[in-house]
């Protein structure tokens, strides 16, 4: 899920370039306070790693097709998002997934045939360069501290999506992954607002396994993720109503329908 070809940009990355010694020797990363980039992204992938805790303030949910990635709801309408304003900052004390902490950094085969992983950057995105400030990349043509510790959170991260995929393969074979369908009654409203275009756990389905199933999901972790994702879905009414008083609601006759990511 992390992982992709330059070819096949994965979300936020307009570009990758591995990183190099001779090509950029002089260049610095520099944090930022905003992230533009998050403004207007409903949806941002997590691994299975950071269920426990992104569950306490995001809804879990996985996307649609063949291959589904696991997903924190950071606004129900695609183009919303309730936990940044429109300059991408932070409007209070969140979580952060590691997707979004892993920008503009990546590992990615710059050869499709190529075994061995690169570190990359995006280029586009105005946190690395050659700045007069900032962190330095490279030290005496070495990789410096700033760059040895980037690399670590990449592989770590490259190893969560590794256990993410495996997770996923399991979850789809168990039979428990079905379409998904959240709706928010709200006063005054004819209709609930139904929000589908995801996927989740059949609520039904898990609480009527029995013996050698329940055993076999508890064994391969599958049990207490899948606890953690439908605990997270009582969060949908409340990142609605943070919509609608950041005035990013729906019209009350709309009946929307969650984007796919």
């Amino acid at each position: 899920m992390a992982t992709a070809a330059p070819a096949n940009l994965p979300l936020f990355y307009n570009g990758l370039e591995p990183l190099s010694s001779s090509a950029h020797s002089s260049y610095k990363t520099r944090g930022a306070e905003t992230a533009p980039f998050l403004a207007g992204t409903h949806a941002v992938p997590i691994t299975i790693d950071e269920f426990v805790t992104a569950q306490r303030y995001y809804p879990i949910v996985f996307s649609v097709g063949d291959n589904p990635v696991p997903l924190a709801l950071m606004g129900l309408n695609e183009g919303v998002n309730v936990f940044v304003d429109a300059d991408g900052k932070l409007l209070g004390e969140t979580y952060v997934p590691a997707y979004i902490r892993r920008y503009p950094f990546m590992l990615a085969r710059t050869n499709p045939n190529a075994d061995e992983l690169s570190l990359c950057f995006d280029p586009h995105s105005g946190l690395v360069g050659d700045y007069e400030d900032g962190n330095p990349l490279f030290d005496n043509g070495q990789v410096s501290e700033t760059t040895t510790a980037i690399l670590k959170f990449c592989e770590e991260f490259e190893l969560s999506a590794q256990r993410t995929t495996a997770f996923m393969a399991e979850l789809k074979n168990s039979g428990l992954l079905i379409d998904g369908e959240a709706s928010v009654q709200v006063a005054g409203a004819d209709q609930p607002f139904v929000y589908r275009g995801f996927q989740m756990v059949a609520e039904e389905k898990f609480r009527e396994l029995r013996g050698d199933e329940l055993r076999k999901i508890n064994q391969n972790g599958i049990l207490q993720l899948a606890l953690a994702h439908l605990f997270s879905l009582a969060l949908v009414p409340e990142i609605f109503s943070k919509q609608v008083r950041q005035g990013k609601g729906p019209q009350m006759a709309a009946m929307p329908q969650m984007a796919n990511a």
